[in-house]
Formats: structure tokens, C-alpha cells, sequence
């Protein structure tokens, strides 16, 4: 299978593009500066020449705080860029994954969110993600995976931070108020390959299994890597940020299991591997 990747330098797709090549397929890797996604004769170019089977669409602007102050640049990424991707990816008659967000979410409650949960963004960043979904629509072979907290090998994510912070802090301030779900980008990555093998098309909810705050999960990361900081529990309202996050993100990967996916093991085995492969 052809597929073009999106966003492939960046931290999920990078391991998208590893994991399709492992299982044999032809990756071609659209990304800045060669290709700009919000220019849609360079989109459209890129397509004709490569004439895709699949596309996985991992490019975003997902700096959730500068979105806020930002957010012409974010809505031209996340939602015309997308919607670049997916009317080239209709011509070609191809698949598309658009890989969403959490965040499309309201966060209210306690309960895990359903993809058939309102949506009801709280920020910019959020509402520009599920306006992309409504982008993408133009594609009619259309995946849309919702996933949260992602971290892996490449790029900035929290894990790297809290790794660096701990080198030079002995004190550290963690929201304890936010409850969700980690994602390791290698295990995304091999979910999103095995959608493409199929004709399972809708909405999906994909993250590592089992919930826990950011604060949960900086002491896991700490302990695991053997760092001895103390790690201070704050609420949202003490820890200043320019964009608001909700509170629950907890997800429901209900729907992976009924249409026949299998869903992405616990986050505390992710986070194992994950350190294992960074050498911590």
C-alpha cells in the first residue's frame, strides 16, 4: 500500500512512518518546509505525484497555550490544512485517518466520554480539532482517532520534561485535578496501521488503557527512572496557563473492541517500554 504521512517528522508521525515501513508499505513523508498543508496546490501536487492508497494525517499546530493567542494560524492548520489533506485524499479515492484530540471533549464529569459525547471544546486548540474533523468529512473513507496525552521517543512531550525538570529541581508542581489516559506514540502508530488495513471507517477513541491525573503520572515517570524530587499536588485553578484544559478526559475505547481493533495496552507498560527505548 502507498500511504503519505503527514506531519512526518513530528513525534507520532515519525513512528507511524516506522511502523508502516516494518509491515511493507510505501511511506511517503509530506511535511514542512518541502510541503506547506495550508497551501492546497502544494497538497494537491504532493498527491498527483505519489497518487496514495492511504493517508494518516498526524500534521497539527498543538501548542494548546499559544493556539490562545494565536488562534488565525491554529484554525489555518488544524482546520483548513485538514481539509487540504482530505479533499486530495477524496480524488484519489483514498483512506484518511485524521488523528483528533481529547480536547474536542467539554471534560465535564467523571465518567469516560463516548465518541457519541457532545462535543464542547473549552479552548481554541480543541475547538479547531474537531472543526477539523468536520474538515476531514469531505473524505468519505474517513478514520477519525481521538487520542490524549501523547508521548514517545521524538519531540517535546510531558515525560521528556519531567525527566529534565527533575535534573535541575528538587520540587515539582503537578496538576492533580486533570484525570486521562497517556498515549505512547508507538503504540498509536501500530492501531493507525492496522485501521488502514480495513474498511472500518468512523469515530474512534485511542489511547493507552487505565486513567490517572498529570500528577499520577509524573511520580510514575519519576519513579521508574529513579529520580528521588518531590512531586507537589496542584489544582488547575493554582497553576496559570493561558488556555483552560478539562478536567476529565477520561475515553471510552468501547468502539475500538467492538469493530475489531485491539485496544492499546495499560499506559504503565507503555511508559516502561517508552523509558526502556529513551536508555533511562
Amino acid at each position: 500500500m502507498h500511504v503519505i504521512v503527514t506531519g512526518s517528522s513530528g513525534q507520532l508521525g515519525r513512528d507511524v512512518c516506522a511502523a508502516l515501513s516494518i509491515k511493507g508499505h510505501t511511506v511517503f513523508r509530506l511535511d514542512l518546509p518541502d510541503v506547506d498543508i495550508t497551501d492546497a496546490r502544494q497538497v494537491r501536487r504532493f498527491f498527483d505525484a505519489y497518487a496514495p492508497d492511504a493517508v494518516i494525517h498526524c500534521a497539527a499546530f498543538t501548542s494548546v497555550d499559544r493556539a490562545q493567542s494565536d488562534p488565525e494560524t491554529c484554525t489555518r492548520v488544524n482546520v483548513d490544512g485538514t481539509r487540504n489533506i482530505a479533499e486530495a485524499a477524496e480524488a484519489h479515492n483514498a483512506k484518511l485517518v485524521y488523528i483528533s484530540s481529547d480536547y474536542v471533549y467539554g471534560g465535564c464529569g467523571t465518567d469516560p466520554m463516548t465518541e457519541t459525547t457532545e462535543p464542547h471544546p473549552v479552548n481554541v486548540y480543541g475547538k479547531t480539532k474537531y472543526e477539523g474533523e468536520q474538515s476531514a468529512a469531505c473524505c468519505e473513507r474517513l478514520f477519525v482517532v481521538r487520542t490524549s496525552w501523547v508521548f514517545g521517543l521524538h519531540g517535546d512531550n510531558f515525560v521528556k520534561t519531567m525527566l529534565r525538570l527533575a535534573d535541575t529541581q528538587d520540587v515539582l508542581r503537578v496538576v492533580c485535578d486533570q484525570v486521562g489516559s497517556p498515549t505512547f506514540t508507538e503504540d498509536l502508530a501500530e492501531l493507525l496501521c492496522a485501521m488502514i488495513a480495513t474498511e472500518r471507517y468512523g469515530v474512534y477513541n485511542a489511547s493507552n488503557e487505565g486513567f490517572c491525573s498529570w500528577h499520577e503520572f509524573s511520580e510514575e515517570i519519576l519513579r521508574l527512572a529513579g529520580r528521588k524530587v518531590c512531586v507537589w499536588p496542584v489544582s488547575s485553578a493554582e497553576y496559570a496557563s493561558a488556555a483552560c484544559r478539562p478536567l476529565n478526559s477520561r475515553m471510552s475505547k468501547q468502539a475500538l473492541e467492538d469493530a475489531g481493533f485491539t485496544r492499546l495496552p495499560h499506559w504503565k507498560d507503555a511508559l516502561v517500554r517508552c523509558l526502556r527505548r529513551m536508555d533511562v
